[in-house]
């Protein structure tokens, strides 16, 4: 039995025990999922206390990062980009991997989109690290706009094949000038570019779903762009998950529409 949970802290907000278990169900396999509020520091004390129980983890902020100190075993791409999404428990030992990368690249991929040409990627953290991994092989030049100049070495490690160019926070931005912008900051924090944005033609990548949507996606539609939510990037990072811990293959497309209508109905 799948006995899996999400983890992280806030929590409350996550529609991950709903996507999950709508799935289950659909599949008819027999599992449970929940969710637990985790602080940073604390994911080896809920391991093994409350978590013992616990196969299959669904990691969001602030535990990607600290996952790779618990796991037994680290997937190349969580290594990549230091960072992992998923803890899965194989013979008693925790393996660790992201499905963010492939998330990201199905998600496109579901919106007739993929990361060829010039991306824009605002924000440096963890899911900006994905993203770049996403990129790498696939996009011509990244360009980051980036607050803390600290992780830049980071994200080179994350696209090693990438040429990628950082911004200050400050810099006045062409949104015309790229192919696909995708937005990883938290909450409304790059709204102070909502300005900037006149006449676009291209992908605009909201990773957020909370709020739903934000103004930058808002405002990137309204002026003629296509913009993809993030519940899109949570509905296939979730499916890649469900096969991991399943151990089961599942038709993308059909759960990804299943799952859009059942995410659509509860955020609205």
């Amino acid at each position: 039995m799948i006995a899996a949970a999400v983890l992280g802290s806030p929590i409350s907000h996550s529609l991950s025990p709903l996507l999950h278990n709508t799935a289950y169900q659909f599949l008819e396999i027999e599992a449970s999922y929940k969710a637990f509020d985790v602080p940073s520091g604390r994911l080896r004390d809920f391991l093994s206390g409350d978590g013992a129980d616990l196969n299959s983890l669904s990691l969001t902020m602030p535990l990607k990062e600290e996952a790779l100190s618990i796991a037994d075993s680290v997937s190349a791409v969580s290594m990549q980009i230091h960072s992992g999404n998923t803890l899965h428990k194989v013979d008693g030992h925790w393996s660790l991997t992201s499905t963010d990368v492939e998330g990201f690249s199905h998600a496109l991929a579901f919106n007739g989109k993929d990361a060829r040409g010039k991306v824009l990627i605002i924000g440096a953290g963890a899911t900006a690290r994905a993203v770049v991994a996403a990129c790498d092989g696939v996009s011509d030049t990244v360009s980051i706009i980036n607050r803390t100049p600290d992780r830049e070495q980071a994200l080179r490690k994350s696209g090693p094949d990438l040429d990628i160019e950082f911004l200050s926070w400050t810099s006045s931005i062409d949104f015309s000038d790229y192919d696909l912008v995708v937005n990883t900051t938290p909450g409304d924090t790059a709204s102070i570019f909502v300005d900037q944005i006149k006449s676009v033609e291209s992908t605009f990548f909201e990773v957020l779903y909370n709020p739903f949507p934000t103004q930058l996606l808002n405002t990137w539609r309204k002026t003629g762009g296509l913009g993809i939510d993030g519940l899109e990037l949570l509905i296939h990072q979730a499916i890649s998950q469900m096969e991991i811990f399943s151990g089961q293959t599942i038709e993308r497309d059909a759960m990804a529409k299943m799952l859009r209508a059942v995410g659509e109905k509860a955020l609205t």
